[in-house]
């Protein structure tokens, strides 16, 4: 677990395809984030999906593969399905994740697990780089106050997760089992439970992130009561033993919700894309608001053309020039925040991006 990167950036295993990006070159994503679809099973509090809404279009498995084969044939390295809805509703997520590993992409998941098949845990499994569980609380009652469900979906999401750490031990795989907790302050109570029972499941993680606020603070996020939570957050990283790491955010924790960069520079590399079928630079664009940073849908056209498109590079290209001010427009502490910080280091010569030594971390593809 000590290989692992929760709380930085993988850009210095991925030098080359930076310094294409900063010399005017398109160059593929390494990483997209996306959804099979916007719909989801819970009503999760800190929820910023809720706040995303846009055109929906349907996803079918046509236009899955034919996203997939055009990623691999670009250049994309990563792929998870990650977004704006919860993936396990739609009916073509096993068959998605088999046809990209199949392509040579890595392939992930973050799910809240309930409609998980039990039964599918053995084909999806070996073609995961991980499997994450988003789970933010760690006792039934809580748990389904917390994510606005029933206390039955706790019974299941954990019996599941016992399922996929004994088929890992058992077939010896190398995928990563973990759980992941979005913090709001008034969640504190939570955060020892879970990292406890994390522990009893044998997870490999526990991560404890902020939780991201969009540009009109809809959620009420109040980042300076972060800063209370220290002690705490110190108290669940103790969980960690040699096959558990209990890991929080602190870098985003303890921002105060700031950040130091003005223009995006990072969407080229790490994009989101909507369960919608939305092709956009991130998540916190997705809002019919944003229109005019909607590049297309993967419904209705390949994402290799689209990527081949001005409109695609034009798009990005305003993101980071001064037409674009992240501190005004953007959601709080996004997905690329990171990438952003490392990338507006190297362009204002505070950086130089290094080749680093040894083995590359794990999830190397997932920046």
């Amino acid at each position: 677990m000590s290989k692992l990167i929760l709380d930085g950036t993988k850009l210095a295993w991925h030098k080359e395809r930076v310094e294409a990006l900063l010399a005017g070159e398109r160059v593929a994503p390494i990483t997209i984030d996306c959804a099979l679809t916007r719909s989801c099973t819970y009503n999760c509090c800190y929820c910023i999906g809720k706040l995303q809404e846009n055109e929906r279009k349907k996803l079918d498995l046509d236009s899955m593969y034919r996203f997939l084969d055009d990623s691999a044939e670009i250049g994309v390295k990563g792929i998870s399905f990650v977004s704006d809805g919860e993936s396990t509703c739609s009916p073509h997520l096993y068959e998605s994740i088999l046809r990209g590993k199949q392509n040579g992409i890595d392939m992930a998941l973050g799910t809240n697990g309930y409609l998980l098949q039990d039964e599918r845990l053995e084909d999806i499994l070996p073609a995961l780089t991980y499997l994450r569980f988003n789970i933010s609380a760690g006792e039934r009652e809580r748990y389904a106050e917390i994510m606005g469900t029933s206390l039955e979906a706790y019974d299941k999401v954990v019996s599941t997760i016992k399922k996929c750490v004994a088929i890992k031990r058992e077939k010896g795989l190398d995928v990563t089992i973990g759980l992941q907790m979005v913090l709001m302050p008034q969640l504190a109570d939570q955060v020892l439970p879970l990292a406890q029972l994390g522990l009893e499941l044998g997870a490999d993680y526990l991560v404890i992130k902020h939780c991201s606020d969009d540009d009109q603070g809809n959620l009420g996020v109040d980042y300076a009561k972060y800063y209370e939570l220290t002690d705490l957050l110190k108290e669940a990283e103790t969980f960690s033993t040699d096959t558990y790491l209990v890991q929080a955010k602190w870098s985003k924790i303890m921002s105060g919700g700031d950040r130091k960069y003005e223009h995006c520079y990072g969407a080229p590399l790490m994009m989101q894309f909507s369960g919608s079928g939305l092709v956009a630079p991130c998540g916190g664009l997705f809002n019919t608001r944003f229109k005019k940073y909607h590049i297309g849908n993967l419904a209705d056209m390949s994402f290799k053309e689209m990527w081949k498109s001005d409109k695609y590079w034009n798009i990005l290209r305003e993101l980071s020039s001064e037409k674009f001010d992240c501190r005004k427009l953007c959601v709080s502490l996004c997905l690329q925040h990171k990438v952003n910080e490392v990338l507006w280091d190297i362009k204002h010569g505070n950086l130089k991006l290094e080749t680093p030594e040894g083995d590359a971390p794990g999830h190397v593809n997932f920046i």
